[in-house]
C-alpha cells in the first residue's frame, strides 16, 4: 500500500481533497486499514505521517495550512469513546463541515488570519492552532494545538468548509496571550475598521474574558471606542445625506433656559423637536448604570415633548435605510404634536 493507493473500493466523492489526505485512526480503520497499515507507513522514510495524535496526512513533506487546520479539528473533535469516521454513503457536493467537526471550531490569532486580517500573522507561521471546544471536553493541549475552552459554544462561520469563530471571540481568544499593546490594538482597531463587528461585541467577549483588567487591553478598547463611535458618525452624516433628511444641528447640548442640563444629542431638529442619540454604550460592568442615565434622559426630553430616537452602530451599518425611514416618520409626526417646550440648544 501507498499514499496513492486507495483505501477502499467505496467512493468518497463526498470528501475533499484535503480530507482525503488528513484522516483519523477511525476513519482509516472504517476503510479497512490496520493498525499496523499505519505504522508500516509511518515509519521512517514511510508515506505517510502521524501530524497529531490520531490523526494522520496520508502523503509526504510539510503540511500546508488547510491540511494543518483539518487536523487540528479532527483531533479536537475525537472523543475517548468514539471517533468521528468517515461516513458510509457516497454523496456529491461540499463537505458537511458541522457534523465533521462536531463541538470544535478555529478561534484566535489562526481565525482571525481565515477572517483575512490584515494584522493577523500568517497561518503557516503560526507555532499553535487555538480551537475552540466545549468546557466539559477531555482533551488537552499537544504539538500545534491549544485547546480553549468555553461554558457556551458560539454559532462557528463557515470559511472554505472550514468552522470558525465569530470575530469578537477569536479575538478574545488571541488578546489573552498577547502582551504587544500595539499588536492588540491593530487587530481591535481592524475589527471595527474593517467592518468585521461593532466595538460593543467586542467588549463584551473581552469582559467575558475577564480581560479589562489589563492596562494594555483598556488602552486598546479605548481606542477602539473612539475609532467605532467616529465610524458610526460618518454614517450618520451619510444616512441624512443619502436618504434626503434634513440638515440637523450636530453636537450639541440642551439646556432649559436658565436652568439645568438636559444632555449632549448627536443630532437635533429644532423645528421638529426630534433628537437622535447614537447608543454607543460598550457592556461593561456599569453597563445598568449607564442604561439608567440614557433612559432618565430619554425620560425627560420626552416630557418636554421632545421626540428621541436611538440608533445603534450596528443598525446604522446594516440597515440604514430603515433607520432613515424611522427618523423621517419621528419629523413628519411632530405636526402632530403639541408644541415642545422651548430649550437652548448649545454646541458641544
Amino acid at each position: 500500500m501507498n499514499h496513492n493507493t486507495p483505501l477502499s473500493p467505496r467512493p468518497l466523492r463526498h470528501l475533499s481533497d484535503v480530507q482525503l489526505r488528513v484522516l483519523t485512526t477511525a476513519q482509516l480503520r472504517s476503510q479497512g486499514v490496520s493498525t499496523a497499515d499505519v505504522n508500516a507507513q509511518c515509519r521512517p522514510g514511510g508515506t505517510w505521517q502521524q501530524l497529531l495524535p490520531g490523526v494522520y496526512l496520508l502523503r509526504p513533506g510539510p503540511a500546508t495550512s488547510e491540511e494543518r487546520l483539518h487536523a487540528v479539528l479532527l483531533y479536537a473533535a475525537r472523543s475517548p469513546a468514539a471517533e468521528p469516521a468517515v461516513p458510509a454513503q457516497p454523496g456529491a457536493g461540499e463537505p458537511h463541515a458541522p457534523q465533521r467537526y462536531a463541538d470544535a471550531m478555529i478561534t484566535g490569532l489562526a481565525a482571525l488570519a481565515l477572517h483575512r486580517f490584515s494584522s493577523a500573522p500568517p497561518l503557516l507561521s503560526l507555532d499553535r492552532i487555538d480551537v475552540l471546544v466545549p468546557r466539559l471536553r477531555r482533551l488537552r493541549s499537544t504539538g500545534c494545538v491549544r485547546i480553549v475552552r468555553t461554558p457556551g459554544m458560539p454559532e462557528p462561520e463557515q470559511i472554505t468548509g472550514i468552522p470558525v469563530a465569530p470575530v469578537p471571540r477569536a479575538l478574545a481568544d488571541a488578546v489573552t496571550d498577547l502582551a504587544d499593546a500595539g499588536v492588540v490594538r491593530r487587530l481591535l482597531t481592524e475589527a471595527v475598521r474593517g467592518g468585521h463587528c461593532e466595538p460593543a461585541a467586542v467588549v463584551k467577549e473581552l469582559t467575558q474574558a475577564r480581560l479589562l483588567s489589563r492596562p494594555h487591553v483598556v488602552d486598546a478598547v479605548d481606542s477602539l471606542l473612539a475609532e467605532g463611535r467616529a465610524i458610526a458618525e460618518d454614517r450618520l452624516y451619510r444616512m441624512v445625506h443619502e436618504h434626503g433628511l434634513p440638515d440637523p444641528v450636530w453636537n450639541v447640548d440642551l439646556r432649559l433656559p436658565g436652568g439645568p442640563h438636559l444632555g449632549g444629542l448627536d443630532a437635533y431638529w429644532p423645528d421638529h423637536a426630534v433628537a437622535l442619540e447614537l447608543d454607543t454604550r460598550a457592556p461593561r460592568q456599569d453597563e445598568d448604570a449607564m442604561w439608567s442615565e440614557y433612559a432618565r434622559k430619554r425620560e425627560h426630553l420626552e416630557r418636554l415633548g421632545i421626540t428621541v430616537v436611538h440608533i445603534t452602530p450596528k443598525k446604522l451599518r446594516d440597515s440604514m435605510e430603515q433607520q432613515a425611514t424611522v427618523v423621517r416618520t419621528a419629523l413628519m409626526a411632530s405636526a402632530d404634536r403639541d408644541p415642545a417646550a422651548y430649550v437652548v440648544v448649545l454646541p458641544r
